[in-house]
C-alpha cells in the first residue's frame, strides 16, 4: 500500500468509529485517557480537532505537555487505529462555529459561549493502524493453527504505518 491508501484507510476508520481514547501525560509523568469525540478530522492537513473542557485534567495535561495519543477501535473490533501527535489549544471563534453542534449544549450550560469550552487540535506526527478483516475467517484460522502442532495462524489482515 502507497502512503496515500495508508492515509485514506485510517481515515476511513476514524470517521467510522468518530470516539477516540484520549491519552495525555499528567505532570508526574503518568498517561490519562479519556473519550472524546472527533469533530473534524483532516489528515491532509494535519489538524484533527476536539471540543473539550478547560477544567478537565486534560486540557491542564495539554498545557504542561502537548504530546498525545489517539485510539480508536470499531464497534465490531476489527479495526483499530493509534495516532500520537501535539496537541494545540486553540481560541478561534470562527472555527468553534464551524464545529459546534447543538449536542454539546447537553456540556455547557451556555452553549459555545460557555468560558469552559476549550477548542483542542491535534496536529499528528504519525499513525498506525490493524484491520483485522472478517472474523469468521480469522477463527477458522487461528482454530487450524491451534491444533497444528507448530503451526502459527495465517495472515489475519493488515497493519501499516505512517509518519506525517
Amino acid at each position: 500500500m502507497s502512503k496515500q491508501d495508508h492515509i485514506d484507510l485510517i481515515r476511513e476508520i476514524v470517521k467510522e468509529v468518530k470516539f477516540a481514547m484520549f491519552t495525555s501525560i499528567t505532570t508526574e509523568g503518568h498517561l490519562h485517557a479519556c473519550p472524546m469525540t472527533t469533530s473534524e478530522t483532516s489528515l491532509g492537513a494535519r489538524e484533527i480537532w476536539f471540543i473539550g473542557d478547560k477544567t478537565t485534567q486534560a486540557v491542564d495535561n495539554i498545557n504542561n505537555n502537548p504530546q498525545v495519543n489517539l485510539s480508536y477501535v470499531s464497534q465490531d473490533g476489527k479495526d483499530y487505529v493509534s495516532i500520537n501527535g501535539k496537541a494545540e489549544l486553540v481560541d478561534d471563534k470562527a472555527k468553534l462555529d464551524e464545529l459546534w453542534s447543538p449536542i454539546y449544549n447537553v456540556f455547557y450550560e451556555h452553549g459555545k459561549e460557555d468560558e469552559n469550552v476549550q477548542l483542542i487540535k491535534v496536529v499528528p506526527n504519525g499513525a498506525e493502524f490493524w484491520r483485522s478483516g472478517n472474523g469468521i475467517i480469522n477463527a477458522a484460522k487461528l482454530a487450524v493453527a491451534a491444533v497444528q502442532d507448530g503451526k502459527i495462524a495465517d495472515s489475519l489482515g493488515d497493519n501499516g504505518s505512517v509518519e506525517f
